[in-house]
C-alpha cells in the first residue's frame, strides 16, 4: 500500500500539535480525516482550504471533517471507518473531580473503535514523567496522560505512546508561559520546583516523531521518550530564552516551598495564560521530566539536521512574534502614571493655611498615610494597566485593548484633576463630583482588568476601594465646610 493511499484519522486538529500533525500528513500526501466537534472551526483554520466540502471524500493531500464528540462511541466508530492510522492528540486540561477517569474512558472508547475498525496503529502524545515515581503520586494531569497511554496500549491495536515534556513552538501553552515570564520578569523568587530538570523539544521535532511513528513495525506496542538534546532546569530555561532573543540574563532565587496553586495564580496575573490552564502546566513541573531512552530514533531516525537545540528552537518559535511588546507597553503606561503622580503632587499642598483651616471628619486618615498609599497605588495602576494592555494585544483583542487604554487615560485625567480642583482651585463641590466620577471610573477599570484575567481585577481592587473612600471623604469635607464650596 502506498503512502498516498493511506487514510489518517487525526483528533485534536484544532489544537496546536494536532493541527501541525494534520498539516504534515497533508504535505506528505496522506488522505486525512479530522474528528472535531466543530467542522466550521476546522475550516476557519489557516490551512482550512485543504478541507473538502461536506459529503466529499478526502483525496491525496486533502482533509475531510467528521463532526462529532470523541467521548461518544457512535461518533468515534463512524470516524474510524477505513482508517489505516489514528492519531489520538486529545487532552482536555479539565479540572473536574473525575477528570482522570473521564480522560481514560474517552481513550478506551477510542481504542475499542479502532480495534473494531481494524485500524493498523494508534499514535498518542503523552507526557514525560519520572520512571521511579508512582503514578498515583504524579499530578492529576500528568497521571491522566500516563493512564491514557496505558489504555490505548491495552486496546488491542498496536500503539506508539510518545512521551514528551515542554514543547517549544509559537502556540504551545508551555512555551507561551516561558516566553512571557522571561520577557516580563527580570528575575523572581520562585518555588523550589523551578530547579527541576526539563528536556524541552522543538515542535518540528515532535511532529517528526508523531508522523514517523505511523511506520513502526506492527508488533511494536510501547511508550517512547522524545526530547531535545538538552536537559535544563526550568529556571535556566527562562534565562536561556531571554538570552536567545537578546534580552540579557534573568536571575531566579528559590524558596523552600512548592505552592503550585499560588504559582498558577501568579502566572494568571503576569502572563496571558489563564490560571485554569496554568494549573496543569505547573503540575507537570513538579517532577523532573527528562528522557530515559531514544529508541524511536532507531526505528524512524532523528529529525533532519539532528535534535534541535533549545536556543535554536526558541528563535524559530519567535519568528514573527513581537517580543518587544511588553517593554513598549510598560514604558508607555508607567510614563502616563508617573505624569499623573507628578501633576497631583505639584497641585497638592496639605501644609497650606487654607487646607489646615478646613473642618475634617473624624475618619480622616493621618497625613503621612496619603503619600504612602498613593505611591503603592500608582505602582499598582502601572503594573496592572501594563499587564492588561499587553495581554489584550497578545490575544488579538484590539477593540478591547483600545477601550482599555481610553478607560485608563480617562481615569488618570480624573485622578490628577481632583488635586487641581481641590487644592489649587479650592473648588470643594467640583472636587467632590470629580471624586465620585473617579470612583466610578476606577470601578470600571477594575472590571475591565478582571475581564482580562480575574487576578488582575483582584490586584487592582485596592485602587477602587481607596477612590471609593476618597469620594466619601471629599463629599464629607464639602458638607462640613458649606461656606467654602
Amino acid at each position: 500500500m502506498t503512502e498516498n493511499s493511506r487514510l489518517a484519522l487525526v483528533t485534536g486538529a484544532t489544537g496546536y500539535i494536532g493541527g501541525q500533525v494534520a498539516q504534515e500528513l497533508l504535505r506528505r500526501g496522506w488522505r486525512v480525516r479530522l474528528l472535531s466537534r466543530s467542522a466550521e472551526k476546522v475550516r476557519s483554520l489557516p490551512w482550512g482550504d485543504a478541507v473538502v466540502r461536506d459529503g466529499e471524500s478526502a483525496g491525496s493531500g486533502q482533509a475531510e471533517v467528521f463532526e462529532g464528540d470523541a467521548s461518544k462511541a457512535r461518533d468515534v466508530a463512524r470516524a474510524m471507518a477505513d482508517v489505516d492510522v489514528a492519531w489520538y492528540l486529545l487532552h482536555s486540561m479539565g479540572d473536574s473531580e473525575d477528570f482522570v477517569r473521564e480522560e481514560v474512558e474517552m481513550a478506551e472508547t477510542f481504542g475499542r473503535a479502532a480495534r473494531k475498525a481494524h485500524v493498523g496503529r494508534i499514535v498518542y502524545l503523552g507526557g514525560l514523567h519520572p520512571e521511579d515515581e508512582k503514578v498515583e503520586d504524579l499530578s492529576d494531569h500528568l497521571r491522566s496522560r500516563v493512564e491514557v497511554g496505558r489504555a490505548l496500549m491495552d486496546s488491542g491495536v498496536p500503539t506508539a505512546a510518545l512521551q514528551t515534556g515542554v514543547v517549544i513552538g509559537d502556540e504551545s501553552s508551555s512555551f507561551i508561559m516561558i516566553r512571557h515570564l522571561a520577557e516580563r520578569l527580570p528575575g523572581a523568587i520562585a518555588p523550589r520546583w523551578v530547579r527541576n530538570r526539563i528536556q524541552p523539544i522543538a515542535v518540528a521535532d515532535v511532529v517528526h516523531y508523531l508522523v514517523g511513528a505511523a511506520d513502526l513495525p506492527a508488533d511494536v506496542n510501547r511508550t517512547f521518550d522524545v526530547g531535545g538534546p538538552e536537559s535544563i532546569e526550568y529556571a535556566d530555561m527562562l534565562d536561556q530564552y531571554a538570552r536567545a532573543v537578546g534580552k540579557g540574563g534573568r536571575f531566579m532565587l528559590t524558596a523552600p516551598v512548592t505552592t503550585p496553586e499560588l504559582a498558577a495564580n501568579w502566572i494568571g496575573l503576569v502572563t496571558p495564560i489563564s490560571t485554569k490552564l496554568a494549573r496543569p502546566l505547573v503540575g507537570s513541573l513538579q517532577h523532573d521530566t527528562v528522557i530515559h531512552e531514544r529508541d524511536l530514533d532507531d526505528y524512524i531516525g532523528a529529525p533532519e539536521g539532528g535534535h534541535t537545540p533549545f536556543a535554536d528552537a526558541v528563535r524559530r518559535a519567535v519568528q514573527g512574534v513581537d517580543t518587544s511588546r511588553w517593554r513598549r507597553v510598560v514604558l508607555g503606561t508607567s510614563a502616563a502614571v508617573a505624569v499623573t503622580a507628578v501633576v497631583g503632587s505639584i497641585a497638592s499642598d496639605p501644609t497650606s493655611r487654607w487646607y489646615k483651616a478646613l473642618r475634617k471628619p473624624f475618619f480622616m486618615p493621618p497625613g503621612w498615610l496619603f503619600p504612602v498609599a498613593w505611591t503603592a497605588l500608582y505602582a499598582d495602576i502601572a503594573a496592572v494597566g501594563s499587564l492588561s494592555i499587553a495581554d489584550l494585544g497578545e490575544q488579538g483583542r484590539k477593540g478591547e485593548q483600545r477601550a482599555y487604554i481610553t478607560a485608563l487615560g480617562t481615569n488618570l485625567v480624573l485622578n490628577a484633576g481632583w488635586s487641581v480642583l481641590f487644592f489649587d482651585r479650592k473648588r470643594l463641590t467640583a472636587a467632590s463630583v470629580e471624586a465620585g466620577l473617579l470612583a466610578l471610573s476606577t470601578a470600571d477599570l477594575v472590571r475591565r482588568s478582571a475581564a482580562v484575567s480575574p487576578e488582575k481585577g483582584v490586584v487592582l481592587s485596592p485602587y477602587a476601594a481607596w477612590t471609593g473612600f476618597a469620594a466619601v471623604l471629599s463629599t464629607t469635607i464639602r458638607a462640613l465646610n458649606p461656606r467654602r464650596r
